[in-house]
């Protein structure tokens, strides 16, 4: 007997005195940083929200339609493009050859015209500098028509632009050949911007997509543009505006708990609903998983005005017609599933746990048996 209370009260000695495999952190010898008792417990800085059908209806954002852009429409009517730095000109006086360089066969309208200076001027015979800076080509022809009637009857100039140099816009992230536009005479929108560049690489966040002018920056939904029509969404593209396309990388949904194989998502780009990304982590686990603890927890977004940190939408499969309810649930970046455990799953787990260390008693105890009948 008493060899048997000295095996147990040498097992506690290991037990408390230390060296158990595995790593550890212990907190007992290092500063804890405490909270203000004003602090509010977790549970009250979520909201849990069954998912019902007309809760679900109420989610929903309107789904993008195809409509049509008048004040595009309208400002490429309009449009004209002004001559900046840069920019080479070509100016024709018709009759008047002498006064005309003619391009040759061996060198380009680009090459033969009038270079745009630095301070938005071209030298021509007889008129000498023109300001041509910020002016459309009609602008300019008139000008030079009216300033060359001193030298020459009735004059018939035309002027057109050979290079466009002075104007560019810049496409950025996720196409296939990011860099600079250049402005011509031809209206650029958001959407020739963007095929221009090499159209969207695989990667490519399209409904997230930004335009930068002067400074301020513009939310586009290529997904609306491109996958639905909406043209509304389409911008006339002006001198030193960048359209951005972001990497989809912040499209991440997380999957954990009692399914097939937890792992982290990307959502595609058309979105992704709870069905889906339970579908495709191959389900929840008929044996284990809580069918009624289907849970989506949503962090509060920066720009929402809560004290809220996170909402929790519950969704009940106990009936599995509810899989309906999951398709119309759409979820959003850094959403986390979590399906919980039946109490009978978590009851077997803590037995797991417990049954090799009750063993391992049984077998010291035993041990001590055996050696007291030795002994006797």
């Amino acid at each position: 007997m008493l060899k048997k209370l000295g095996l147990a009260a040498l097992l506690s000695m290991m037990l408390v005195g230390c060296s158990l495999p595995g790593g550890h952190i212990s907190t007992k010898d290092k500063t804890v940083v405490t909270e203000s008792a004003n602090t509010k417990d977790l549970s009250q800085l979520v909201d849990v929200y069954p998912l019902t059908p007309k809760r679900i209806a109420s989610f929903k954002s309107p789904e993008p339609r195809s409509q049509a852009n008048i004040k595009l429409d309208l400002d490429i009517a309009q449009y004209e493009y002004r001559v900046g730095p840069g920019d080479i000109l070509n100016v024709t006086i018709w009759d008047h050859p002498e006064l005309t360089i003619p391009a040759g066969s061996y060198r380009s309208s680009a090459e033969a015209g009038n270079w745009v200076n630095s301070d938005g001027t071209i030298f021509y015979p007889y008129i000498g500098l023109v300001h041509v800076e910020g002016k459309t080509v009609r602008e300019i022809r008139l000008e030079m028509t009216s300033r060359l009637k001193k030298y020459i009857e009735s004059p018939q100039v035309d002027v057109n632009v050979a290079a466009f140099r002075s104007k560019k816009v810049y496409v950025t992230g996720e196409v296939a050949a990011p860099g600079q536009r250049p402005v011509t005479n031809i209206p650029m929108t958001v959407l020739d911007a963007v095929n221009q560049a090499g159209g969207l690489k695989g990667d490519a966040d399209w409904r997230n997509v930004t335009l930068t002018r002067n400074g301020e920056e513009e939310r586009i939904s290529l997904y609306a543009l491109m996958q639905k029509g909406d043209l509304k969404q389409n911008r006339l593209m002006q001198p030193g505006d960048i359209i951005h396309v972001p990497r989809n990388d912040a499209q991440k949904i997380f999957v954990m708990g009692e399914v097939g194989q937890p792992q982290t998502l990307k959502m595609e780009r058309n979105g992704m609903s709870l069905t889906e990304a339970l579908s495709s982590v191959g389900g929840i686990k008929e044996v284990a998983a809580d069918a009624t603890g289907i849970f989506v927890i949503r962090p509060t977004r920066s720009d929402e005005a809560s004290e809220k940190i996170a909402s929790i939408y519950q969704l009940n499969m106990q009936d599995a017609t509810a899989l309906f309810l999951g398709t119309e649930f759409a979820l959003q970046p850094y959403d986390v599933v979590y399906v919980t455990a039946t109490p009978l799953a978590r009851w077997n787990r803590l037995m797991t746990q417990l049954l090799p260390t009750l063993t391992g008693m049984k077998n010291i105890a035993d041990t001590g048996v055996s050696y007291q009948n030795w002994g006797n």
